[in-house]
């Protein structure tokens, strides 16, 4: 693939949420996130030495505020400004105090015009000395983050050419898995065809499917309610389980994907629109599920 840049992972969701206190408890206590540092109105936390994987940041309407991406090293980053600019995107420098306040070298931003989420992009980030320790799950990494759009074509053909997104399979004409490259997991965004734009779910990837059943269990006996499974999805061949947290937004725990090399990398599939290419075990989704969150700065 001749990709403009080169990611190196997703590096942080930033949410707003209503009620700071409430989702700092259920991302820290029944998640499982470690929080690192936390004002009035913004809380950072992590699921690895990075100084953050989540900022939550408090606000009247909850949704995803912006994405941010670690590329491979700041050269890398210079490298996408300058290629962002010539394909017209306007992308704009973060101020140094802000990316000093997110721990992370020169920054700089660009809203995807179709869908109009903010990317925020950096070549390097802080490395906290003290290890991220699991508590309730074992959690590897933030995984993915998944998106709904009103203009899926324009989206897709963006993202495709104008971010280096490498496609992994897909639903012809309304859901796209992509792999920020050459990161090798099968996904780390994803977008479906909708009626309004807002965020579908955040992911966290554990390290032992055990995490997934006794996710479950504690999600239920806390009183959050759960949005899809547990279930097993074809494409990426996840165990998974959804859920909703205090704003009614949807977050998965999910175990095991496909990994592709950065050479010979095998064609995107293209899958059947039917509920068996979301999961092989036949769970049935909640009506609610993944319907949640606005994306902040998009047209409804």
């Amino acid at each position: 693939m001749n990709a403009p840049f080169r990611y190196r992972k997703l590096g942080y969701a930033a949410l707003t949420v209503t009620d700071l206190e409430r989702s700092l408890h259920f991302y820290r206590d029944l998640l499982g996130l470690d929080l690192v540092e936390r004002s009035d109105d913004t809380a950072y936390l992590r699921c690895s030495r990075d100084h953050h994987n989540l900022v939550l940041q408090q606000g009247r309407v909850a949704g995803l505020k912006r994405i941010g991406w670690e590329l491979e090293n700041p050269a890398e980053a210079d490298k996408a400004f300058e290629h962002f600019q010539r394909r017209g995107l306007e992308p704009q420098r973060v101020p140094q105090a802000e990316a000093r306040a997110l721990k992370q070298g020169p920054s700089f931003r660009v809203r995807e015009p179709h869908c109009g989420l903010e990317f925020d992009f950096y070549g390097s980030t802080t490395v906290l000395a003290r290890p991220y320790v699991s508590t309730v799950a074992k959690i590897a990494r933030m995984g993915h983050v998944v998106i709904g759009t009103t203009d899926f074509a324009g989206t897709y053909r963006s993202l495709r050419q104008d971010f280096g997104f490498a496609e992994s399979d897909f639903v012809e004409d309304r859901f796209s898995f992509m792999r920020c490259f050459p990161n090798p997991y099968h996904h780390t965004f994803a977008i479906g065809a909708s009626d309004a734009n807002h965020l579908h779910h955040i992911n966290f990837m554990v390290s032992d499917i055990d995490d997934v059943g006794r996710a479950w269990h504690r999600m239920t006996k806390a009183g959050v309610k759960i949005a899809f499974g547990i279930g097993r999805h074809p494409p990426s061949g996840s165990v998974f389980l959804y859920f909703y947290d205090p704003d009614g937004m949807t977050v998965e725990y999910s175990f095991g994907m496909e990994e592709f090399p950065e050479v010979g990398a095998r064609e995107p599939r293209m899958l059947e629109p039917v509920p068996e290419s979301l999961d092989t075990w036949g769970a049935v989704p909640d009506a609610a599920f993944g319907k949640t969150g606005v994306i902040e700065g998009a047209v409804p």
